[in-house]
């Protein structure tokens, strides 16, 4: 099994077919006939992606900005620093989209992922909205700062760092496989128990504009985790010489590691939230990882969760298995315009 580093895609080969011959090192003109790809249904993936667009500022926030000083100081620490957690993974995740597009020779792949790479730049924009509407300038910059600084916070993100970086420096096909393991975990387990502080606070009708956005991320990123888990398959049956015991290992280890890390993670910043339950929450975690690994066509690893021990959360996020929620019915979670920046007027 070589090693290859991998050439970015053409943008423009006419000598060869429409429709690419491989999803990473194929060959394919660059044009795009969506009834001639290579794996058809995913034409279906990228409707319901462009189907979910949004925009923060026409998300209500009025009455947070009355609620969050009215949150608990262990809440609003809890919420600066998950608002910082969340900025330093859709930030980089913006990237990594657009660099897996230049060396996908799909050219659906290409699409689908600039589509991804939007959505996560407008979730990192709604945390910075978010944050510029409750608290200062001084306390949105402290709370962006925690990525760089909190060392629970860096030590829960080196590995993902590492590989996104390692897949920078050499794009090889075992760089990009172990780059969608650690996107399906990114969008499939990191960001959940940040989610769920948030589902936890509006359960409590607190802050629901916030988790509202939140609920709009976790939809997109829910599609997103779709389709990359797919293309991992996808790239894994093209390249079955990487469908190996060693690969195989290393996918699980790295699931069990990041698993350890996220509960680490959720113990150190919801520890002091009242009513939030760590255990139910460590048990999501590894709900959620075990989804994931089927979603690869893995094996779970936690037999004793393979239900979803936190099923008050149904009521805020979408459901991944193809029994969707009317996202608009969630009457006391509408999707509110405002007029002007943050609902202001309003006050």
């Amino acid at each position: 099994m070589q090693n290859i580093i991998l050439n970015k895609a053409k943008t423009l080969e006419p000598i060869h077919p429409n429709k690419s011959t491989g999803i990473f090192g194929g060959t394919s003109s660059g044009i795009l006939n969506w009834n001639d790809i290579a794996y058809p249904h995913w034409y279906k993936m990228y409707k319901r992606l462009v189907g979910n667009y949004w925009q923060a500022d026409e998300i209500n926030m009025s009455n947070d900005v009355k609620e969050f000083p009215r949150l608990t100081p262990a809440e609003q620490e809890a919420y600066l620093k998950i608002i910082g957690l969340l900025s330093t993974l859709d930030g980089p995740q913006t990237r990594t989209a657009l660099l897996l597009s230049l060396y996908a020779t799909d050219p659906s792949v290409q699409s689908i992922m600039a589509v991804i790479a939007q959505q996560e730049a407008v979730h990192n924009e709604s945390y910075s909205y978010v944050l510029s509407s409750v608290v200062s300038l001084d306390e949105q910059k402290r709370s962006f700062e925690h990525g760089r600084n909190d060392p629970v916070l860096l030590k829960r993100n080196q590995t993902i760092m590492n590989q996104y970086n390692d897949f920078v420096e050499k794009p090889t096909l075992e760089n990009i496989l172990k780059t969608l393991v650690y996107t399906t975990l990114l969008e499939g387990m990191f960001f959940y128990s940040g989610f769920a502080f948030f589902y936890h606070l509006a359960r409590d009708n607190k802050m629901v504009g916030t988790s509202t956005m939140i609920s709009y991320i976790n939809r997109d990123e829910l599609e997103h985790g779709r389709f990359i888990t797919e293309l991992f398959r996808a790239t894994l049956a093209e390249n079955p010489e990487y469908n190996n015991e060693t690969f195989i290992t290393w996918v699980y280890d790295h699931f069990k590691e990041s698993v350890e890390l996220e509960t680490e993670w959720s113990h150190y910043v919801l520890k002091d939230v009242d009513g939030f339950d760590l255990a139910e929450m460590e048990g999501y975690i590894k709900y959620r990882a075990n989804k994931m690994l089927r979603m690869m066509g893995l094996s779970e690893i936690y037999p004793e969760f393979t239900e979803n021990p936190m099923k008050w959360i149904r009521a805020y996020a979408d459901n991944i298995d193809g029994t969707k929620t009317d996202f608009f019915e969630q009457k006391s979670r509408q999707y509110t315009k405002t007029s002007d920046l943050n609902g202001f007027d309003d006050l």
